[in-house]
C-alpha cells in the first residue's frame, strides 16, 4: 500500500500513526490545564506576578479553547482536516516552547490564549481525522480511546507536574511542547480530507461567542479584585449578556449555523448540554484549586498532586467500563447517579481543614471521581444519540464546546469566589497570596478554608440540580415519541409508550 501522505487509501501503518497523533495531542490538551495548575504558585513567585495575571494563565487558554472548537471545525472541513490538525498541533507546541523561555506574565498569558486557539483546532480537526480514518467497530474503539486520552491527560497532569516541580516550573511546559512535537510528526501520515460542500466559517458567531467568554472571564477576575458590584465588573457581565444575545440572533438567522440553537427544543438534548456544568465544572475547579489550597498550607507540589489521585484515577478508569455499565443500567440511571455521587463527594469534602490528615479527603475525592467517570462513560454518546443522525456532527461539536466552556467558567468563577470570600475575612493582599498558592498565615488559611467550603457547597448544589434536571428530562413519557440512542455501534430505538416502560 502506498505511503504517500496524499494517498486516498491509507495503509494500516499510516492509519495507526494518524490515530496515534490525535490521541497524543488530545492527551496534552487537558494536561495543559491540570499540569500548570500544580506549578502556578512557583510560577507566580518566580515572575512576581499578580493574582489577576496568574489567573489569566488558565483563563485565556480555557476561554479561547471553548470559543474556537466549532469555528475551527468549519475551517477543517473547508481547508482540510490534516492541514488544520497539523497547524493546530504546531502552534500549540510552539506556544508552549515560548512559554518555557518567557519571563513576563503578560506574554505568557497571551501565549496561553494562542495555545487555546490551537487547542480548538486540534480537537475539531482531530475528531474529523479519526472519523475519516476509521469505521464500524474500529471507530467505536478509537473514540473510546479518545475519551481515555482526555481522561488520562486530566489525571496525569498533576502527577507529572508535581514530579517535575523540583526542576522548575518551566519543565512542565517543555514536556508538553515535546508531546506536541511527537504528535506533529505523526500527523504527517494522516489522510488528507475535506468537505467539498463546506460553507464559510461562521465568523460573526465565533466573535460573539468568544467575546462573551472573554468578557465573562474578565468580569470574574475583576470581581475578585475590585468587587462584584464594581463598575468594570458590571460592565463586563452586561457586555457578556449583549454578546450572547447577539450570538443567538446570528445563529438563528444563519442558514449554516455553527451552533444549532434549534436543537435545544429537545428536552433530552438540553439536559445533556447542561451536564458539563454539573459534571465537568466541579472536576475543573477541584483539579485547579485543591492543589493550590494544599500548597497554601505548606504542601509541596508533589504532595498536592498525590492527594488528587483518588479524584483523577477514576475519571480515567471508569469510562473504560462503559460497555459493562450500559449493559446493566439505563442511560438515565447512570447520568443521574454520576451527579449525585459528585454532590456527595463535594459535601463530604467539607471536612477539609488546616493540618488534616491527607487520608481524610481521600474517600470523598474518590466518590467525586467515580461520579465524574460514570457520567463521562455515557454522556458523549447520549448527547449525540439524542438528535437525528444528520445532526450528530453538530451535536458533537456543540457538546464539546459546552464541556470546554464549563471548564473555562469553573476556573474563572471559582477564583473570583475564593478571592472575594477570603478577602472579606482578611485582606485583598492575603487573599491574592492564598489563591496563588503561597504559604499564608493561620488566620488567612482558615479564611481560605471557609472560602473553599463555600465553593464545595456550590459544586454540590450544582450537581444535585443537574441530577434532578437529567432525571426529569429523560423520564419515561406517556406519549409515543421515539428516542434513538447510539452506543457501541448499534442504533436502538425506544418507543416510549407508557410511563415506566423502556430504558432511557
Amino acid at each position: 500500500m502506498s505511503t504517500d501522505p496524499n494517498s486516498p487509501t491509507p495503509s494500516s501503518a499510516r492509519t495507526r500513526a494518524s490515530i496515534g497523533a490525535v490521541l497524543i495531542a488530545s492527551f496534552f490538551l487537558p494536561f495543559a490545564v491540570t499540569g500548570p495548575a500544580i506549578i502556578l504558585p512557583d510560577m507566580a513567585g518566580d515572575l512576581n506576578a499578580s493574582a489577576a495575571g496568574t489567573q489569566w494563565v488558565q483563563n485565556s487558554y480555557n476561554a479561547l479553547f471553548a470559543a474556537t472548537v466549532l469555528a475551527t471545525g468549519s475551517l477543517a472541513d473547508l481547508f482540510g482536516r490534516r492541514l488544520v490538525l497539523r497547524t493546530g498541533t504546531a502552534v500549540f507546541g510552539l506556544a508552549m516552547a515560548l512559554i518555557a523561555v518567557s519571563s513576563n506574565i503578560v506574554v505568557i498569558d497571551v501565549l496561553r490564549g494562542v495555545q487555546g486557539l490551537a487547542a480548538g483546532a486540534v480537537v475539531s480537526a482531530g475528531s474529523a481525522v479519526l472519523a475519516h480514518a476509521t469505521s464500524g467497530a474500529r471507530r467505536i474503539r478509537v473514540f473510546g480511546l479518545l475519551g481515555a486520552s482526555f481522561g488520562g491527560g486530566t489525571a496525569a497532569g498533576p502527577l507529572v507536574a508535581g514530579a517535575l516541580a523540583p526542576l522548575g516550573w518551566r519543565s512542565i511546559f517543555v514536556v508538553i511542547a515535546l508531546g506536541a512535537a511527537v504528535s506533529f510528526i505523526a500527523s504527517r501520515y494522516a489522510q488528507a480530507s475535506r468537505d467539498a460542500s463546506a460553507s464559510r466559517p461562521d465568523v460573526p458567531g465565533m466573535i460573539c461567542f468568544g467575546g462573551a467568554l472573554l468578557l465573562l472571564s474578565l468580569g470574574f477576575v475583576n470581581s475578585g479584585a475590585a468587587g462584584w458590584l464594581a463598575p468594570w465588573s458590571l460592565a463586563a457581565f452586561f457586555g457578556t449578556l449583549l454578546l450572547l444575545a447577539a450570538f443567538v440572533a446570528v445563529e438563528l438567522r444563519s442558514t449554516h449555523p455553527m451552533f444549532d440553537i434549534r436543537l435545544f427544543r429537545r428536552p433530552a438534548f438540553t439536559a445533556f448540554m447542561c451536564m458539563p456544568f454539573s459534571v465537568t465544572f466541579g472536576l475543573a475547579a477541584l483539579n485547579v484549586f485543591f492543589p493550590i489550597y494544599l500548597q497554601s498550607g505548606g504542601a509541596t507540589p508533589w504532595q498536592a498532586a498525590v492527594e488528587l489521585i483518588p479524584l483523577d484515577v477514576p475519571v480515567l478508569l471508569v469510562p473504560l467500563a462503559a460497555r459493562w455499565l450500559t449493559s446493566r443500567w439505563s442511560i438515565r440511571t447512570l447520568l443521574t447517579a454520576g451527579p449525585v455521587m459528585i454532590a456527595a463527594g463535594s459535601f463530604g469534602l467539607l471536612v477539609i481543614d488546616r493540618g488534616i490528615s491527607p487520608w481524610v479527603p481521600a474517600l470523598p475525592l474518590l466518590l467525586f471521581g467515580v461520579g465524574v467517570g460514570t457520567a463521562f462513560s455515557v454522556m458523549d454518546n447520549a448527547a449525540v444519540g439524542s438528535v437525528p443522525v444528520d445532526k450528530a456532527g453538530s451535536a458533537a461539536g456543540m457538546f464539546n464546546t459546552m464541556r470546554i466552556t464549563g471548564e473555562s467558567l469553573a476556573v474563572a468563577a471559582t477564583a473570583a469566589v475564593l478571592i472575594s470570600i477570603t478577602a472579606a475575612r482578611t485582606s485583598s493582599v492575603q487573599a491574592n497570596a492564598a489563591v496563588q498558592g503561597h504559604h499564608v498565615t493561620a488566620v488567612t488559611g482558615h479564611a481560605f478554608t471557609a472560602a473553599i467550603h463555600v465553593v464545595l457547597i456550590g459544586l454540590g448544589a450544582l450537581a444535585l440540580v443537574g441530577a434532578i434536571v437529567t432525571a426529569w428530562a429523560l423520564r419515561p413519557a406517556r406519549d409515543t415519541d421515539t428516542v434513538t440512542t447510539r452506543a457501541e455501534g448499534r442504533e436502538t430505538t425506544h418507543r416510549r409508550a407508557s410511563a415506566g416502560r423502556g430504558r432511557h
